[in-house]
């Protein structure tokens, strides 16, 4: 028994330290892709304006998206921004516990108390939403 809770509990551990060193790789990336901007057009663009220009798109990309949803696929949507969120609390606490500066932390502790009720309030509009369809009792 306590050898297998043992195991799962190692096991888990390399799951999250598989998590951590993907998201390092990933932040990796994104830095590789910066500098290949950079270099590529003679450091005419600072990396923080092509990360800012990337979000600025996945703005717009996300509000087309979501407004190109039919009525009937509002319910499933609203799970997967849930899903989101959840991902989204993963990063904040990567940043509150990798973060060396302060500024890391408090962000990484906002972002990880605004997604937290941003996944509470998804998930009882979602259960309202729900209920709606279901028959009433007479």
């Amino acid at each position: 028994m306590a050898g297998s809770v043992l195991d799962n509990a190692v096991e888990k551990l390399n799951e999250a330290v598989d998590a951590v060193n993907a998201a390092v790789a990933s932040q990796d990336m994104a830095d590789a892709a910066g500098a290949a901007a950079h270099a590529a057009t003679g450091g005419a663009i600072d990396p923080f304006i092509f990360r800012l220009a990337i979000f600025v798109l996945a703005i717009f990309v996300g509000y087309y998206v979501v407004w190109s949803v039919t009525p009937a696929l509002h319910t499933p949507l609203m799970a997967v921004t849930n899903a989101i969120s959840s991902v989204i609390v993963v990063g904040a606490l990567l940043a509150v516990g990798a973060s060396l500066s302060g500024y890391a932390s408090g962000f990484g502790f906002v972002a990880l108390i605004l997604a937290s009720v941003n996944i509470f309030g998804g998930f009882l509009v979602t259960q309202r939403m729900l209920a709606m369809y279901k028959k009433k009792e007479k």
